[in-house]
């Protein structure tokens, strides 16, 4: 398909207007005793029910946090002290990132008492979510039209998803069972640009944004969603993948992820690329379309 057909797709789809900054909740921990926090620079642990601050964090420095009958405690100095709250949220000055689980994230942090339990969840940016998929998702040496494919099918199931996991107070899991994901501490350069380059694109069916499922590889032929699941989906046709060169990895719907990377050096671009695995779908901007 040539590139002027495209892009004349996107033109029709898209708004012309700059795309507003969308925030997902990932989940990065569920039901645990205890976690390690901490921030790139200096700044403040708020109280996110009463938007006081609770204590200063020091820049570069670990904290452990452990949930305290309804409520939550902080070690400090070797000592823990109540937090007289259940919903805290640790935010970075501008420039600065927050850890936990031993990686650095892009936003912010939200961690919870649930049930006596904590939960901590990243607030972030769309798209810097998903410079944080792409290299988990796929390996960062591919073929950069296969990583920009990647981008795109990743923030199309994304924001097919918004809401997907909201009984535990956030939008999807860090995880391969949605997506992987690895913060800031996972980005490249090279991921960065594929994320930067199709800033926006989705993925549509009907006007709506699909859920652009892949997975690593299909074994030289994708199935129909059907064959895995029991249901249709009318974007998902089975079709030659590609990939005879690895074994089958993954459930071979959608997108095969080394099928991408085959096609790619073949001379496809991303576009393209995409158009091969998800059938009958259009481009467009996230801003332009239903989520879900």
């Amino acid at each position: 398909m040539k590139k002027i057909i495209i892009f004349y797709t996107l033109l029709i789809l898209s708004f012309l207007i700059s795309n507003p900054c969308y925030a997902i909740k990932i989940g990065l921990q569920t039901g645990v005793d205890r976690i390690g926090v901490g921030s790139s620079n200096a700044t403040s642990l708020i109280d996110a029910n009463s938007n006081k601050t609770i204590c200063k964090i020091d820049a570069m420095k670990g904290y452990e946090i452990v949930p305290y009958k309804n409520t939550m405690a902080i070690r400090l100095n070797g000592k823990f002290y109540q937090i007289y709250s259940d919903n805290i949220v640790l935010k970075p000055a501008s420039g600065g990132f927050i850890s936990a689980k031993n990686k650095w994230y892009r936003g912010y942090l939200i961690i919870q008492n649930r049930d006596k339990k904590l939960t901590v969840i990243n607030n972030v940016d769309m798209e810097d979510y998903l410079k944080g998929v792409v290299p988990s998702e796929m390996p960062s040496g591919w073929e950069l039209e296969a990583l920009k494919a990647q981008a795109i099918a990743a923030r199309s199931y994304a924001y097919a998803n918004l809401g997907k996991r909201g009984n535990y107070g956030y939008d999807l899991k860090d995880t391969p069972e949605d997506q992987a994901y690895g913060g800031a501490s996972a980005e490249t350069s090279k991921t960065n640009s594929a994320v930067d380059e199709t800033s926006g694109l989705v993925l549509t069916y009907n006007y709506k944004v699909i859920s652009a499922f892949y997975s690593a590889s299909a074994g030289g032929q994708t199935v129909n969603a059907s064959e895995a699941w029991g249901s249709d989906l009318p974007y998902i046709r089975s079709v030659k993948s590609f990939d005879d060169n690895v074994k089958k990895n993954g459930h071979g719907i959608g997108m095969s992820q080394h099928g991408a990377n085959n096609l790619a050096k073949k001379g496809y671009n991303a576009y393209q690329i995409l158009q091969y695995f998800y059938k009958n779908v259009k481009f467009a901007r996230a801003d332009g379309v239903s989520y879900n």
